[in-house]
């Protein structure tokens, strides 16, 4: 199976403003989502949109600093299942990208996965655990 593309995901320095700016937009975004650690919505046409903190980014990549060059925008991919994205990190890295995070059963039930494009950005492949 071809991933799916599914989330755009933005790593942010303070949720509560941001989720101000996106509801000023009319994003649905639930009241007191602005305490939590991940937020996300689904757009018309099921794409979804989701923030990030950025500890809680550096909870599973101790590495990710905003401020260095670490991109704090990705795309995701829904893989068909766990096989699936180590299969596609393979894939890709053997093709000469550069594999940031390894597969990995992610604690909030995923198998997750993370290379870069040619120019850098963060690409995510996930599947349900």
């Amino acid at each position: 199976m071809t991933p799916q593309f599914d989330l755009v995901g933005s790593v942010v320095t303070d949720m509560a403003r941001t989720l101000d700016f996106y509801r000023r937009l009319g994003l649905p975004i639930p009241a007191g989502a602005e305490s939590e650690p991940h937020v996300e919505v689904t757009l018309p046409g099921g794409v979804r949109l989701a923030w990030d903190t950025v500890e809680t980014v550096r909870s599973f990549h101790p590495r990710f600093d905003p401020s260095g060059g670490n991109s704090r925008m990705s795309l995701a991919f829904r893989c068909a299942d766990p096989a699936e994205v180590d299969r596609w990190y393979a894939e890709l890295t053997a093709a000469g990208h550069h594999g940031e995070l390894p597969p990995w059963d992610a604690f909030w039930g995923q198998r997750y996965a993370v290379v870069h494009d040619p120019d850098g950005n963060g690409v995510d492949l996930f599947a349900p655990l």
